[in-house]
């Protein structure tokens, strides 16, 4: 790991960003920095106060060889931040691929196709015996697998609508 300084840290990771051959992943962590030894909990507030700074490390990587970090001073953290965060908000801007809406589009209509055999009757027509006779089963049996759908719908609605009035 290269400990550089918060310019040249960040002149590096702007070209780490920026490289074309950076198809893969970037891991950046954050993470508080003790010299002490100590242990790195947290104190309960009531137990004293700590009126020590601790500095920031930054650490960037791409997980094979590049590897970088920096050391952040308390009264340098709001600048740092400030750059730190334009280079990440341009870098993501040009090389995040927009999501794709194809699956969410058919899942919609798939959800409309349902709602809409629920909504429409099914008629049952033909004949009781003879020709004809296994469609108008069918039809039946459609018609009762509606009811029987259009029923559970209720009641999840009717449940839905009793825990809001249960949080309310």
């Amino acid at each position: 790991m290269q400990l550089v300084n918060n310019d040249d840290f960040l002149t590096q990771l702007t070209t780490l960003l920026q490289s074309p051959k950076s198809t893969g992943s970037i891991w950046l962590t954050h993470k508080r920095l003790t010299h002490d030894g100590e242990d790195a909990a947290m104190k309960h507030e009531d137990s004293g106060s700590d009126d020590r700074e601790y500095q920031c490390l930054i650490r960037a990587t791409n997980g094979k060889e590049i590897n970088f970090s920096t050391q952040v001073h308390p009264n340098q953290l709001h600048k740092f931040y400030s750059v730190y965060g334009s280079i990440l908000k341009t870098s993501m801007s040009t090389t995040l691929r927009k999501r794709d809406k194809k699956k969410e589009k058919t899942r919609a209509e798939q959800t409309a196709k349902r709602k809409k055999r629920m909504t429409e009757l099914v008629i049952v027509d033909g004949p009781k015996r003879g020709a004809n006779r296994r469609k108008r089963q069918r039809q039946v049996k459609a018609a009762i697998k509606q009811q029987e759908s259009q029923k559970k719908f209720k009641e999840r609605e009717g449940v839905k609508g009793g825990r809001m009035d249960i949080l309310a």
